[in-house]
């Protein structure tokens, strides 16, 4: 059984872990996981999709302002296309000023803590704790009969493990953000197994054609300037 689902996405997770390098940048992020949750549960009715991430910082992007542009107007789709359906919650960006000494990889070499390199550490704060708080506050407010979080970072498992806990009679689901082992594309993340094992069910891929169906459109008028979607997307 499925009912009344909301939805719970690492952002930075979902990126890294299945959407970069892609051309499917311009996912219609409440499209492609209410289909995806239904192909789990058929009875499931996705009530809200809520997206976690930190707005990025144009020194350390790839195409500085466009890209916190970009990320902007992807954001502003959403909330007015799907309205409440999409809610989004932003925590920050660190970075040591000075840089952080680092130890050297060198190929075929062991580890040498002494060959160290000082680089720029960048850090997102906030969105485990976040996602923590926001599934269990759902979960205790009674409004959902279904939690599903698309993560594969450990760091989501306790609040899982309290939830399994706390409130049996909610069922857990689980998306990993990887490409399916069919798609030629190698991951570097095995799915995580402490997050699955407190799960109803797991869901290890997300297939290529899932995120082509679920394109939004390349522009979205909007009474005033049109969204279009970025160039280097």
């Amino acid at each position: 059984m499925g009912g009344s689902t909301a939805v719970y996405i690492d952002g930075y997770n979902l990126y890294y872990g299945r959407i970069r390098g892609t051309r499917y940048k311009w996912v219609d992020l409440v499209s492609l996981f209410d289909g995806v949750v239904r192909k789990q549960a058929p009875d499931s009715q996705v009530e809200v999709v809520r997206y976690f991430s930190a707005f990025c910082l144009a020194n350390f992007a790839t195409h500085g302002t466009d890209s916190t542009e970009a990320q902007n107007r992807y954001l502003r789709v959403h909330e007015m296309k799907h309205g409440p359906r999409f809610c989004k919650t932003m925590g920050t960006h660190t970075h040591d000023r000075c840089g952080v000494s680092m130890p050297r990889y060198v190929e075929g070499a062991r580890f040498n803590r002494r060959d160290r390199v000082k680089v720029w550490r960048l850090d997102e704060k906030q969105t485990d704790v976040n996602i923590a708080l926001a599934m269990y506050r759902d979960a205790l407010s009674g409004r959902f009969s279904q939690l599903v979080i698309c993560s594969n970072d450990s760091d989501v498992e306790p609040v899982l493990r309290a939830i399994r806990e706390d409130f049996p009679g909610i069922r857990i689901g689980v998306i990993t953000p990887r490409p399916p082992p069919e798609s030629g594309t190698r991951s570097h993340r095995n799915v995580m197994s402490s997050l699955s094992k407190h799960a109803d069910w797991t869901r290890s891929h997300i297939h290529d054609e899932e995120l082509e169906a679920c394109q939004l459109p390349s522009r979205i008028h909007t009474g005033k300037r049109p969204l279009v979607k970025p160039d280097h997307w």
